[in-house]
């Protein structure tokens, strides 16, 4: 058990799920420098929740891409699980992402071709997993979403809430160590966000699994365990 008594998810270990250090980013625009992040200092605890706030344009979604080895830093170190994302091959890194990480966007990015069932099986069919296998696994995730009446539906024929839960079942199907959200609740109506909202903490709390959300929703970072604001470059813990 973790504090707060989560129960710790498969393959979390005693230390941080994803520290970055000195973690910098520059963008270039011809020949300017546009630095976006200038040293930034993280530790994600198994199972704690952290909303990262800031305004638009301050590195919140580029900090996250760092963290999930989607992106490369200009400078620093991230790490997941104690690996270093930058000492890894492109297609390490790919296979780090799917067993340890799940992702979550504004936008849900189901493939429209593919029913909810089969999309939130693909993860689990590139790990090569045999198919009844996968499916068995992303059919109790659906239910778990309250989305087992719907595994034979396609993203066009489910709601924005529907599809954002489908999502968060993608992202939950490896049981990963960490999710990385990027406004997941963004793109619904209060109603809806506070109910795919819950459900992210419910399922926190069932799985041990750490969030890290960048979130403009206030009533969103209050409840998380820490809320960390981008200014400037570096983040800064909120009283």
């Amino acid at each position: 058990m973790s504090e707060g008594g989560r129960v710790k998810g498969e393959g979390i270990t005693a230390g941080p799920v994803i520290s970055c250090r000195n973690l910098r980013k520059t963008f270039h625009q011809g020949e300017v420098a546009v630095p976006v992040l200038t040293g930034v200092d993280l530790d994600v605890a198994a199972g704690e929740r952290v909303a990262i706030v800031g305004a638009s344009g301050s590195g919140k979604s580029t900090l996250l891409h760092l963290l999930g080895g989607l992106d490369d830093a200009t400078q620093g170190e991230v790490r997941l699980l104690g690996q270093d994302l930058s000492q890894q091959t492109e297609a390490e890194r790919g296979v780090t992402r799917n067993r340890s990480l799940g992702f979550v966007y504004q936008f849900h990015h189901l493939l429209p071709e593919f029913s909810a069932l089969e999309n939130v099986a693909m993860p689990l069919l590139i790990r090569r997993l045999e198919k009844s296998d996968a499916y068995a696994q992303a059919k109790q995730l659906l239910k778990q979403v309250g989305l087992d009446h719907r595994l034979t539906h396609r993203p066009g024929e489910l709601s924005g809430g529907e599809r954002q839960r489908a999502a968060l079942a993608r992202a939950l199907v490896t049981r990963p160590a960490c999710i990385l959200a990027d406004e997941p609740t963004g793109n619904l109506d209060r109603h809806t966000a506070e109910a795919v909202f819950e459900l992210m903490l419910e399922l926190n709390l069932r799985s041990g699994t750490s969030l890290v959300i960048v979130t403009h929703d206030p009533g969103i970072a209050r409840r998380a365990d820490r809320v960390l604001r981008l200014v400037d470059g570096v983040v800064q813990q909120e009283a």
